[in-house]
């Protein structure tokens, strides 16, 4: 037991140890150096008879024995010494003193040998003797005083604290992509796989700009799910960069398919290298609802700032008042001329002529009799109000490039068609976002309709800065697409972002519902809420207490978080966390990573390398799309003149006509 009383014991026999072995070296001074003594008249005859008595012991036999019998007193006494901590002490230090000390207590024998007077021979030979005794005495006391177990000073980020096993096996099916890595495990590298066995509950990659989303995840996406037999939609932010590997990745993998798709692309900066496409195409719009949905996302996606005031009476009113035209026009000879630009130009007709031509169709009589009446009753305050911010912003997507692309129709969007597979590309310029990101919106919510039904191939539908564009619902299509084989990858920079863009509620719900998650570098909240989203591990604790008697260190485990977010926020480029989703069939227990992805860059520069570019599609000059472009608008006015001259020969209908003033 360690008691007072104890302690104080052990401390007089380490005391009295101490005494013996000076003692012993004095004797050993006298012994050696009796001539000096006698010369110094510093015997005495009791003394001599009692070193004679210690001779015969063998302790004196050879010169160095006392010497190792008052060392090794020493070093026995020094066994217990307890001096007091410092953290500043190291055992370099202590064995340099303990070294130099006994270099010191042994070379001393030499200076026997120098012809000197015995006097000057025996004071060198104490002085150095004791000098060198002191030295190791100070040494052995430093050493007691070093704390020989301290924390881990070379983690000081708590890296390697941190790390946790990963999954190492590659688990692959019909449907996944698995991303090779390699990871830290307490200092060891490891290899491991990132393994999305079901994309179908889609991919959420995020990071900020120069993380890799693109070149380490969503490549891998476009690339083995066209070797896999999917069905493709890419949105493409900065075209081509995107586009041009799925146009390459389709050529080498055709043999994948059964039925080998087409490839489209739709841009509008290069009208040579794109095809044309009808969004508001009537086979595709079965009811009026279609029509209100494709209002809804064409509006939004111009006045981003409406989508956080959804359901006020300045936004639904011209949401109301698109839904009419476009269902007019869908029904007007059974959607011959149903397309947004035709749509654009008849927007701009005067309120004369454009409620006489809506009132035709009774499906959309209810949509436009609000508007009909504030016209008649003088409220132009009221109509300007729910109509103009509609006609001016659709006003500008009024050009001769963007009526060109919509008003053809060299494909539909049903991509995953059994018969008639299709790989389309659609190409974004982050300099026209707000124009072309509207347009491009329609392309997309008409496409996920079309898509998201049973019954058809499995399909892809990739979105690369996925906030650029406005997808009304795109909740519901993440949580309904599942079934029907549609799996969604979502390319964000940032949560903030998304929720700037789509507002808080809608950007929760995406971002609690997505059921893979891939994150390069992001900071913040997104950094904060993703730790959250990775659970804890058990974590080693370690504590230093020092006092002038002992060092204490406890040791302890701790449920900490398993990345926290000042290591997402510390991502290199190629350095990913995040968490995949298992099947029912395929579970997976390690689902979270922090890891490198491996990218095999000479075979993908050489790869790039040969890639073709995306082929001139037709050769066309200004003039056609000028003639289109006119053709359009005269197309309105040919409605217009029909309409009216056929209400003004029929007496039954002479009534619908709307003449102000």
């Amino acid at each position: 037991m360690q008691t007072g009383e104890n302690e104080q014991a052990l401390r007089k026999i380490l005391d009295m140890t101490r005494l013996l072995s000076i003692a012993l070296l004095a004797l050993h001074f006298y012994y050696y150096l009796y001539g000096a003594f006698a010369h110094w008249q510093l015997t005495v005859p009791l003394t001599d008879r009692l070193m004679g008595n210690i001779k015969r012991t063998g302790l004196f036999n050879t010169f160095h024995t006392s010497k190792f019998f008052a060392l090794a007193l020493l070093a026995i006494s020094l066994m217990g010494a307890k001096g007091r901590k410092d953290e500043n002490l190291s055992y370099k230090t202590a064995f340099r003193y303990v070294g130099t000390g006994l270099f010191l207590y042994f070379i001393s024998y030499f200076l026997l040998l120098l012809p000197m007077s015995i006097t000057a021979i025996a004071s060198i030979y104490i002085g150095l003797t004791s000098v060198g005794y002191l030295l190791a005495l100070s040494g052995g006391t430093l050493l007691s005083r070093v704390i020989h177990q301290r924390l881990n000073s070379k983690d000081i980020f708590n890296k390697e604290n941190e790390t946790f096993p990963q999954e190492e096996r590659l688990l692959e099916n019909e449907f996944s992509v698995n991303l090779p890595a390699r990871y830290n495990l307490k200092g060891k590298v490891r290899n491991s796989w990132i393994n999305i066995i079901n994309p179908f509950r889609a991919l959420l990659v995020l990071g900020s700009p120069g993380s890799g989303k693109s070149y380490f995840v969503i490549r891998h996406f476009i690339t083995q799910h066209i070797k896999k037999g999917f069905s493709m939609f890419v949105y493409d932010f900065k075209f081509d960069d995107l586009s041009v590997i799925v146009y390459n990745t389709w050529l080498a993998n055709k043999s994948a398919y059964k039925v080998v798709p087409e490839f489209y692309v739709i841009n509008f900066d290069d009208l040579s290298r794109t095809h044309r496409c009808n969004p508001l195409d009537p086979s595709g719009m079965l009811d009026i609802t279609d029509a209100a949905e494709s209002a809804r996302t064409i509006l939004m996606g111009l006045n981003r700032e409406w989508i956080k005031k959804q359901g006020d009476f300045f936004v639904e009113s011209p949401i109301n008042f698109l839904t009419a035209i476009i269902w007019f026009l869908r029904k007007y000879q059974d959607g011959e001329f149903c397309t947004l630009p035709h749509v654009i130009e008849l927007m701009q007709l005067d309120y004369d002529n454009l409620f006489t031509l809506l009132r035709l169709e009774k499906e959309v009589d209810v949509l436009i009799n609000p508007f009909v009446n504030a016209y008649l009753n003088d409220v132009m305050e009221q109509l300007e109000g729910q109509i103009a911010s509609a006609k001016v912003a659709m006003a500008r997507l009024s050009s001769p490039q963007l009526y060109y692309v919509l008003s053809g129709t060299d494909f539909t969007l049903d991509i995953n068609d059994p018969e008639k597979p299709k790989l389309v590309c659609m190409g974004n310029n982050p300099q026209k976002i707000q124009i072309y990101g509207a347009v491009l919106s329609l392309y997309v919510n008409r496409l996920v309709k079309l898509v998201n039904k049973k019954g058809k191939l499995k399909s892809s539908l990739i979105f690369d800065e996925f906030p650029t564009i406005y997808l009304n619902n795109m909740d519901s299509l993440i949580a309904t697409a599942r079934s029907n084989k549609v799996a969604t990858c979502l390319g964000i920079q940032d949560f903030s972002q998304l929720r700037k863009d789509y507002g808080r509620e809608q950007a929760d719900v995406i971002m609690n519902i997505v059921g893979n998650i891939v994150s390069g570098q992001v900071t913040g909240d997104t950094a904060k809420q993703l730790s959250e989203r990775f659970g804890k591990i058990m974590q080693d604790r370690e504590s230093l207490s020092i006092n002038s008697q002992d060092t204490s260190i406890s040791h302890s485990k701790q449920l900490e978080s398993a990345v926290p977010p000042s290591a997402i926020s510390s991502l290199s480029s190629g350095e990913f966390v995040g968490m995949v989703a298992d099947d029912p069939d395929n579970k997976i227990e390690l689902k979270t990573f922090h890891c490198e992805i491996i990218n095999d860059h000479d075979a993908l520069q050489q790869e790039q390398r040969h890639y073709k570019q995306i082929p001139v599609i037709r050769t066309l000059d200004n003039s056609v799309v000028q003639r289109n472009y006119t053709q359009v608008k005269q197309d309105i006015q040919d409605i217009v003149q029909a309409e009216m001259e056929r209400l003004l020969n029929d007496p039954s209908m002479v009534h619908l006509i709307i003449r102000k003033g």
